[in-house]
């Protein structure tokens, strides 16, 4: 590479560094004092303790506008663990459609065909960047799909490819969405989360909120396969109402439940959804505006409308670096995320192991849009460091 000046180390630094798409950044202002209130060496099953998971449950249905009739439950094992519980309980009713368009839609589609063994399965998938084409999805099937690409940046945007008169189920994949882009609930029947994306809660718990049509589902299709006892969601073909009103299936860590308790109460204080969305959306214009000046990155999602607003997810395009093999690029960007790493400004933003090599950067709405607007000189600052090296 040809040697270059590096350019001076920035003046202002973001007071807060955490930028990883996962765990996320804990709110603005969050202390440990926070769960002072965990109900600690308690039974989660004692008064205290079911108290505390339906609190969270309510609040859960209050700030992301869940309709009354749809069922809130808290599972083990995070997002992955709420959709495989989903899956594992729900396909093979019925042909199933697998999208996906980054890793862990992926990995999804590798579930049905290698460990479930669907016959009745068609993949409709699409590279890095991109997204497949919706409207040729078949909703006489039952249809799983990730809302917001956490390793790609990409997300659909929005419900209108679901038709409101579908035959199949919808399975949606929304651990780095809720909370941060609309979710049509009239559109999905299945919806999952973990608390560690947009709250920035603590991992290994995940969100299953389920529609009328799902519980029919549950409560009138037996799999061929035998469940695990964490994926047991019904009991003499009925469902087990108590998991959705705060008798969890295993035992859960009732300090993060205190803690997304907390992350709930926050977001109802400062206006609740939309202003997570506008906090959300403000983080991600700072980017935007900033690769619109920047000529050696670019958003790894093609088309501005399929952009994630808390998922950013970036490529290096300098034709220095952009024509080195994978392996080299990856280096680049280690490079220069160790240099970020190394001065505190940026902790954890290289991209997903298994996306094209890039940067990720974490908009979601614990994100205060000044630490961002702080980071873009570093970001300029590392690449000529990095390249000049």
């Amino acid at each position: 590479m040809t040697a270059r000046l590096s350019l001076a180390a920035p003046q202002v630094r973001p007071q807060n560094p955490r930028f990883s798409s996962g765990p996320c950044s804990k709110r603005p202002g969050w202390a440990l004092d926070a769960l002072k209130d965990a109900s600690l060496g308690r039974s989660h099953r004692a008064a205290i303790g079911k108290s505390k998971l339906k609190q969270a449950i309510d609040m859960t249905r209050d700030v992301l506008r869940v309709p009354d009739d749809y069922r809130i439950g808290i599972v083990p094992a995070s997002d992955t663990g709420a959709f495989e519980m989903a899956m594992w309980s729900m396909l093979g009713a019925r042909a199933v459609t697998m999208l996906a368009w980054e890793s862990f839609g992926s990995g999804w589609v590798s579930d049905v065909a290698k460990q479930l063994k669907l016959e009745n399965a068609t993949s409709v998938t699409a590279d890095y960047g991109k997204l497949p084409d919706l409207d040729a999805v078949d909703f006489d099937t039952d249809v799983c799909f990730t809302w917001n690409g956490t390793t790609s940046g990409v997300r659909v945007p929005n419900g209108d490819f679901i038709p409101a008169d579908r035959s199949g189920l919808t399975l949606c994949d929304a651990t780095s969405a809720a909370f941060a882009q609309e979710l049509p609930f009239d559109k999905l029947d299945v919806v999952t989360f973990s608390w560690q994306k947009v709250l920035g809660g603590e991992g290994a718990h995940g969100v299953l909120i389920l529609s009328p049509r799902a519980v029919e589902r549950l409560e009138s299709y037996t799999p061929q396969w035998p469940l695990p006892k964490i994926f047991r969601l019904t009991k003499g073909g009925k469902l087990i109402e108590g998991i959705f009103s705060g008798a969890t299936i295993n035992t859960p860590s009732m300090l993060c439940v205190e803690d997304y308790i907390d992350a709930l109460s926050w977001a109802q204080s400062i206006g609740g959804l939309d202003a997570l969305h506008n906090r959300a959306d403000a983080n991600a214009a700072v980017i935007e505006r900033w690769v619109q000046k920047t000529d050696w990155i670019d958003f790894l999602a093609e088309e501005p409308e399929t952009r994630s607003n808390t998922s950013v997810c970036l490529k290096i395009v300098d034709d220095t670096i952009s024509k080195l093999d994978d392996d080299s690029q990856n280096a680049f960007v280690k490079r220069l995320t160790k240099l970020l790493d190394d001065e505190g400004v940026a902790f954890d933003i290289g991209g997903y192991r298994d996306a094209p090599p890039g940067l990720r950067i974490w908009t979601g709405a614990t994100i205060e849009t000044s630490d961002l607007e702080a980071l873009m000189p570093w970001l300029d600052w590392a690449f000529e460091t990095a390249r000049s090296s």
